[in-house]
């Protein structure tokens, strides 16, 4: 009987961690990134507004800070004709499906009024680049949209 009680408790202790890639994953993601492109599965131009905040005119070429250690992290635009300036951040990765290598991304900026947060799919983390997807619907159609990021 004591052995079985140490056998669940060794297993409920190892069940709370984090996975070994899901640590390296976030391992890797630490440190300054640049927002490089973003683009669009179809053709066209269109008026998105991300993270409630900026257009993708404004958020190109901006620079990104993630400490995984806190789960926090800034970003800066420093794009003209845009509002300029840092917008703070709270990311959270979770692993959904190791063998496909598929990682769910949640971003929730830290003043926001709505108390809103935005889902992500991490489709590609290297120790150079980074790709984010959201999927959305727009007229009962999926339409995508990457996010290229490149390490400082």
């Amino acid at each position: 009987m004591k052995k079985i009680l140490i056998l669940v408790l060794t297993a409920t202790l190892f069940s709370c961690g984090a996975t070994k890639t899901l640590k390296t994953k976030k391992k890797t993601i630490k440190g300054n990134w640049t927002l490089s492109k973003i683009t669009y599965s179809k053709t066209g131009n269109y008026n998105v507004t991300f993270f409630g905040d900026a257009s993708k005119d404004c958020l190109e070429g901006s620079s990104w800070k993630f400490v995984p250690n806190n789960n926090s992290g800034v970003y800066t635009i420093n794009e003209s004709g845009c509002v300029a300036g840092e917008r703070e951040f709270i990311f959270v990765i979770q692993e959904i499906d190791a063998n496909s290598g598929y990682y769910d991304f949640m971003l929730k900026p830290k003043n926001n009024e709505g108390n809103l947060g935005y889902r992500i799919d991490l489709k590609e983390l290297t120790e150079t680049e980074m790709l984010w997807r959201q999927k959305i619907i727009i007229d009962g159609t999926p339409f995508l949209i990457n996010m290229n990021f490149t390490k400082q």
